[in-house]
């Protein structure tokens, strides 16, 4: 998020060091970001696929915070019934225990997709692991999965601020056609894939401009 030039990367729940909820909503998480924005406004929020729908909840002016554009970054808009039976199933999944950081780790980069993009020994890792005594584990809370599918159609039309719908040219999880049946502001990042704003940030820190 960018404000007068100052810029934030706040967790979102059941991120990083973020707190747990009892149940995961989009807005929810919204709520949760807006409640340290209390009150600014001239925001320019990028978020990153789950990120990117927090994103334009923000925008919708429900949580008193103004937001006047959203990058919304990779997000996935299509989801089949067996895409969604999957993310509830790894929902209900216990935490998986590690009996060292580097098996962790790797977990971890996995997970997010930045396998091969960030070093395992790299201390940005860290904030996506726990160590609870002998055992590693990853931050992510497992139940955040089951948020579900967001309704794209309905929270471009809430929103108030200007929307850029973008993703990387070789992202699988989502399309061209599939941003641009939803929005007319689309922009494609040549070369990158889902975590384009690791692979080349100056590409996305481009975009804000």
């Amino acid at each position: 998020m960018a404000l007068g030039g100052e810029w934030g990367a706040p967790d979102l729940a059941g991120h990083g060091a973020a707190a747990r909820q009892s149940e995961y909503t989009f807005g929810a998480m919204a709520a949760e970001v807006a409640e340290g924005l209390a009150g600014r406004g001239g925001l320019t929020v990028v978020g990153h696929s789950l990120g990117g729908v927090v994103a334009l909840e923000l925008a919708s002016g429900r949580y008193g915070v103004q937001v006047d554009r959203v990058i919304a970054l990779g997000v996935k808009v299509v989801w089949s019934e067996a895409e969604l039976a999957k993310a509830a199933e790894l929902a209900r999944r216990p935490v998986t225990w590690f009996d060292t950081r580097q098996e962790a780790a790797a977990r971890y980069l996995r997970v997010s997709g930045l396998q091969g993009l960030v070093d395992p020994g790299d201390e940005s890792v860290d904030h996506g692991l726990r160590r609870e005594g002998d055992r590693w584990r990853l931050a992510l809370d497992q139940a955040a999965f089951g948020v579900g599918a967001p309704e794209m159609a309905k929270l471009l039309a809430a929103s108030q601020a200007h929307v850029v719908l973008a993703r990387g040219e070789l992202d699988p999880m989502n399309t061209d056609a599939q941003l641009a049946a939803l929005h007319d502001e689309v922009v494609t990042l040549p070369g990158l894939g889902h975590n384009a704003h690791v692979e080349d940030p100056a590409a996305t820190r481009a975009l804000c401009r």
